[in-house]
């Protein structure tokens, strides 16, 4: 969260389409409903709010998943008892209110599923799941703005290019993008849920809990499916959208080992800086691009003198090779990738003490 993030135009349509989850749950686990209740005449407001919701999700039901019909999970669901029921209602109430646990005295996070079956949870989690691998891909039931419409509705497509087109930082489609995790290139773009929908397969489609990142970021050895509270406490972790890290972060340079180091702007912020940069390995991966910098700027100034040499010119003074550091620094663009790092590393260059040793360190000594 090194670049700031904020809420999409799309973003209603998500919010909409989470409630539609909430008002299945809601029909599959009433008391009064069994599996065999689970039928097209039943699915009609106020179940839902709309016909056209009503049509779109049984719709969604007939959809197959591994050779089954998603309608399939949807009747093991509404056969749990009555018992079961209560405490996947619970959970979907504590999970549904993810906007509180930012908020003073948040409420109680479950961090374990509910106490049901293993067949009733993976059902649960399979139909829940498919609202984002299957309805979100090839559109939901609602307009931008969160209408239900018959057509047209958002898409996973729509979302990823909305945010970023709204996230990009020069508006030249041409220029490269930057990850707003990370502050690097934006390759390889990956929708990460912030809570990793395994655990938490009612956020499959939540609007705060869905951030395009670079394939980097997301991978298994960063960020992945790693959790991002502690034992429920969100208290000392950022979060995309209700806490964001943007202006909060800064980038330390040690000189000597030439790597960067995170620190918190507000002292009250430690540990949050410390569990995102062990969340995404910040420190290590920003330290790696300091480096290959360094190393560049190096080759430029070397390259440059063998040239002045080659042409019988005078060799580079160390007043020279300040003004080249400083127009380095000059020509940064904040919206290129790595622009904080790279920032630091002219700092780190103008440092007195490595501008001392700059002419013997490039071999430039006469």
């Amino acid at each position: 969260m090194l670049k700031p993030i904020c809420h999409i135009a799309c973003t209603p349509a998500l919010r909409a389409c989470r409630r539609l989850q909430e008002h299945l749950v809601a029909w599959l686990c009433d008391v009064n409903v069994g599996s065999a209740d689970i039928v097209k005449v039943n699915l009609m407001p106020p179940r839902v709010p709309t016909q056209i919701e009503a049509d779109w999700l049984w719709a969604f039901l007939q959809r197959e998943l591994a050779g089954k019909p998603l309608l399939s999970r949807a009747q093991a669901v509404a056969a749990m008892s009555q018992a079961d029921k209560e405490f996947l209602n619970d959970w979907v109430a504590a999970v549904s209110n993810l906007e509180k646990q930012f908020q003073p005295n948040s409420p109680a996070w479950p961090i374990a599923r509910p106490a049901i079956p293993d067949m009733s949870w993976q059902a649960f989690r399979e139909l829940m799941e498919a609202f984002y691998e299957k309805g979100f891909r090839s559109g939901l039931p609602y307009a931008a703005n969160g209408s239900p419409v018959t057509n047209g509705g958002v898409t996973y497509a729509q979302f990823v290019k909305e945010f970023r087109d709204t996230h990009r930082l020069n508006p030249n489609p041409g220029a490269r993008e930057v990850c707003v995790l990370c502050g690097g290139e934006l390759k390889d773009i990956e929708v990460d849920h912030w809570i990793a929908k395994s655990v938490y397969p009612l956020l499959s489609v939540c609007a705060d809990n869905l951030l395009p990142i670079c394939g980097e970021c997301n991978c298994t050895d960063n960020k992945g499916t790693k959790a991002v509270h502690v034992q429920g406490s969100f208290s000392d972790w950022f979060h995309p959208y209700r806490r964001h890290a943007n202006g909060n972060i800064r980038l330390n340079y040690d000189l000597q080992k030439r790597s960067i180091i995170s620190a918190p702007i507000n002292p009250t912020d430690a540990a949050k800086v410390v569990n995102l940069d062990n969340l995404l390995n910040l420190s290590k991966r920003w330290t790696r691009e300091f480096k290959a910098e360094y190393a560049k700027q190096q080759g430029v100034l070397l390259q440059r003198e063998r040239r002045r040499i080659m042409r019988a010119q005078a060799r580079h003074t160390q007043d020279e090779i300040l003004l080249h550091l400083q127009n380095v620094q000059g020509d940064l663009v904040s919206t290129e990738p790595h622009y904080e790092v790279h920032s630091i590393l002219c700092i780190a260059m103008l440092d007195q003490s490595r501008l001392a040793a700059w002419k013997a360190e490039l071999e430039l000594v006469e």
